[in-house]
């Protein structure tokens, strides 16, 4: 029987301890794992204690980012988001929040991967902007705080990351 391969869309800090505590969880008895990890990002590939291909990605931008900046990343990270999911593969998308999960989801959602959102734990009161624009393309979506199911209607509480 073969492994489910599962693309996980890391970010940093809080969204990279996330999908660790989730890899961890989910083992690798059943699931392969790739990794999106974001260009600038020199820490979290230190961090993986599951192997798999990393795939660089230019972060979109962010609110705190000008619109030139916006303006001129976008289209990298639409491009090198289009080649990870063709480069991999995945069966699944798995990820916690980052702006980058969105081109990421796209496109593997148009090659019939299943996108699994998961929204980050520091959401208590509303959701992200990330977790507002996943909600059309996830398979599945989990809350981490039980209030924020009424803002996602059809999303899963299942407890805490950490």
């Amino acid at each position: 029987m073969s492994r489910v391969h599962v693309l996980v869309v890391m970010g940093e800090g809080g969204h990279t301890k996330q999908c660790l505590r989730l890899i961890e969880l989910m083992g690798t008895d059943h699931y392969r794992y790739s990794y999106v990890v974001v260009a600038e990002d020199q820490v979290t590939p230190s961090k993986l204690t599951v192997e798999g291909p990393i795939y660089r990605v230019t972060r979109p931008g962010s609110i705190k980012t000008s619109i030139f900046r916006r303006f001129v990343g976008l289209p990298a990270c639409i491009v090198q988001s289009a080649i990870a999911v063709l480069a991999s593969r995945p069966d699944a998308v798995l990820s916690t929040g980052p702006g980058v999960a969105l081109p990421v989801a796209a496109f593997a959602r148009l090659l019939g991967a299943r996108v699994i959102f998961v929204e980050s734990f520091s959401r208590v009161r509303r959701l992200s902007m990330t977790g507002r624009l996943m909600r059309p393309l996830a398979h599945l979506y989990f809350v981490q705080w039980e209030d924020l199911r009424t803002m996602a209607p059809g999303a899963f509480y299942a407890g805490r990351l950490y």
